[in-house]
């Protein structure tokens, strides 16, 4: 009996989440959120209520959690236990209260460093659980769909995929800390990527190329031949709500940007992805 070498992808695979958004969006846009380290004396609770209420008052708006949303000091982590402003308990049902509100606006939520200080309980899970949002820990593929006229057909919604996760490692310049979305790139598809954790916005877009299936015979040559279409990506660091001081002081990192970046799907048309910040 012929035996077969082992299948080296059979296994390399995960379920990816789906947003169906309703029919009647032109355009959505989403305001990831991320770093918010409440707990830390430093953050900025008047920059997340307004980025809060921007989301609530606008329609075609959402975000996800990415992580790092309590600061969760632990006898065993950096930081200063004292300061922190209640227990990592009390931290997480904070962010549940906050959120709650617009939870029908939170497409989903990824674990964070320091979540993840949290032994034996899932506090991200926890929050995700109480939004009734899904949930990855390690990252998220999410296929948002939305609005309707998607190549010319009325009922055909038009579908973006994004790919979230909270991020890794340390870093000091922007190169350093954009290279790391951009890796991210290289092994999953998808029109955008959000990494957060290094607290500094950087937006870049990318190109590459993707093979069309469908092929054509060529005048000169009689052969069947294909195309190439460019399908551009966007590698998006988002920001934290952090005010400088603290530890980022201390250990010489820059003042960390307080507004969100936009991430704008245009349903109108040629389907694009843009971002403003």
């Amino acid at each position: 009996m012929e035996k077969h070498r082992p299948d080296p992808i059979g296994e390399m695979e995960f379920e990816y989440d789906v947003a169906e958004l309703s029919s009647s969006l032109k355009i959505v846009k989403i305001a990831p959120t991320s770093d918010i380290h409440y707990g830390n004396p430093s953050c900025s609770l008047r920059h997340l209520n307004q980025h809060i209420e921007y989301i609530k008052a606008n329609p075609e708006v959402f975000t996800f959690l990415n992580g790092d949303m309590i600061e969760s000091v632990t006898k065993f982590s950096k930081g200063e236990i004292h300061k922190q402003v209640g227990s990592p308990g009390d931290q997480r049902d904070f962010i549940v209260k906050l959120f709650k509100p617009i939870k029908h606006k939170v497409l989903g939520v990824t674990q964070g460093n320091h979540e993840r200080r949290i032994e034996d309980v899932d506090v991200a899970g926890d929050i995700a659980q109480e939004l009734d949002a899904p949930y990855r820990a390690e990252g998220m593929l999410l296929k948002i769909s939305f609005g309707g006229g998607n190549a010319g057909h009325p009922e055909k919604p038009y579908a973006y995929w994004g790919y979230f996760t909270h991020g890794y490692g340390g870093a000091r310049t922007k190169a350093a800390k954009a290279v790391k979305v951009e890796r991210t790139g290289y092994w999953i598809h998808a029109d955008f990527y959000v990494m957060s954790h290094d607290h500094v916005v950087n937006v870049s877009p990318d190109i590459y190329l993707l093979p069309d299936n469908r092929t054509h015979i060529d005048k000169e040559t009689g052969r069947k031949k294909g195309k190439l279409k460019a399908h551009r990506k966007m590698e998006v660091k988002s920001n934290a709500f952090l005010k400088w001081g603290g530890y980022a002081e201390a250990g010489g990192f820059p003042p960390s940007d307080l507004t969100t970046p936009l991430i704008i799907l245009d349903g109108k048309g040629k389907p694009r992805v843009r971002v403003e910040v």
